[in-house]
């Protein structure tokens, strides 16, 4: 078995590299241009590039990846002292100096949130700085320390991991990206691909997935959420068809459940969550279970979290805001989902597998 899924990563690594050799030799640059132009990463409207403009300048915490001189001041390319980023005018976006400035392609590591350095393949480096996240499963475990699980503190408020942390949940364990819990064992790195390149599954410039060069030339769909390649139920929901994606998002709704269910009956307080308003966790006034209006709002922020609950939404989040979770390394993914709604209920979701 070990000698197949060798040489199944070898074809692995000469597909992808043949989609991505044929796809760069065919695209010129005005088609680049083009591509970039019309991608996140230059939408200077965004709320990822707009949302400082009322202050006028990008703070230094946040610099770093909302605009390409940030990056470029971070690794010193631009002249000054690597490792230290000023405030920015607002109004930059992720622009072709980014990446292509002289030793951004060479970045040979990257310090994870979790404190882990970990290699960038040639290339990849600007992908990981910025999609990393902000938050680590170590950092929440040191956030709690001490604390007793399952008694509200006020002094806990919640550890928001970031948005898109594709690069934390590709290595796994490795970045310990989510939150892991003591004795039991994770996956590292997703053996995918043999190096976990970027580009490989991402045009480097639209940022749209290379569907029809690679996923479409092994898995034969035309839906990365409709892969998978095991037939076990990991959700317990008695469907084999769907894609790991589905089996991710079901364990992904319980979790939820569970945690609005501990909020009322353990901490004391209603939760409810809102997917686009910071800090994402709010009380539930009036205990309807649903938003209403003015409920998610800053000043009704949740603050009765128990390190038990924190650490449960911290993972519930994660995997909430890293979208493509279910590609970058599915089995990390699930093996958290499972353990986390375990340790707040007592007992994994009904009928569910956690994969080894």
């Amino acid at each position: 078995m070990t000698r197949l899924r060798k040489y199944l990563a070898s074809i692995s690594v000469l597909v992808f590299a043949a989609g991505v050799l044929s796809a760069q030799a065919e695209v010129s640059r005005e088609k680049i241009v083009a591509d970039w132009a019309t991608s996140a990463h230059a939408d200077v409207s965004a709320e990822a590039f707009s949302h400082w403009n009322d202050e006028g300048e990008i703070p230094e915490r946040c610099a770093l990846c909302h605009a390409g001189a940030g990056l470029r001041s971070f690794y010193g390319f631009d002249g000054s002292t690597a490792g230290e980023v000023t405030a920015l005018p607002t109004g930059g976006v992720i622009d072709c100096d980014t990446c292509h400035v002289e030793g951004a392609m060479t970045i040979a590591e990257v310090k994870f949130p979790s404190g882990t350095m970990l290699p960038a393949p040639f290339g990849n480096g600007t992908c990981f700085t910025c999609h990393q996240g902000r938050q680590s499963g170590p950092s929440v475990a040191a956030a709690l320390e001490g604390k007793e699980d399952d008694t509200p503190d006020p002094d806990i408020a919640f550890l928001n991991p970031h948005y898109k942390a594709a690069a934390a949940s590709m290595h796994g364990a490795v970045a310990a990206g989510m939150y892991e819990y003591e004795g039991k064992a994770y996956a590292g790195l997703y053996a995918h691909a043999p190096e976990p390149l970027c580009t490989s599954c991402h045009n480097p410039h639209s940022l749209e997935v290379r569907t029809e060069e690679v996923c479409e030339a092994c898995h034969r769909v035309s839906d990365p959420k409709a892969i998978r390649v095991s037939t076990e139920d990991y959700d317990g929901d008695g469907d084999t068809a769907e894609g790991i994606h589905g089996e991710i998002a079901t364990l992904h709704a319980q979790l939820g459940e569970a945690i609005f269910a501990y909020a009322r009956d353990t901490a004391g307080t209603p939760v409810i969550y809102s997917a686009g308003r910071y800090p994402y966790f709010f009380t539930d006034t009036n205990e309807n279970g649903k938003e209403d209006e003015g409920e998610a709002a800053y000043p009704n922020r949740y603050a009765s979290w128990t390190p038990r609950m924190l650490r449960a939404a911290y993972n519930y989040q994660f995997a909430a805001k890293d979208p493509g979770g279910y590609a970058h390394n599915p089995g990390y993914v699930l093996q958290v989902l499972i353990d986390t709604f375990a340790d707040l209920t007592g007992a994994p979701p009904a009928g569910s597998v956690r994969p080894d």
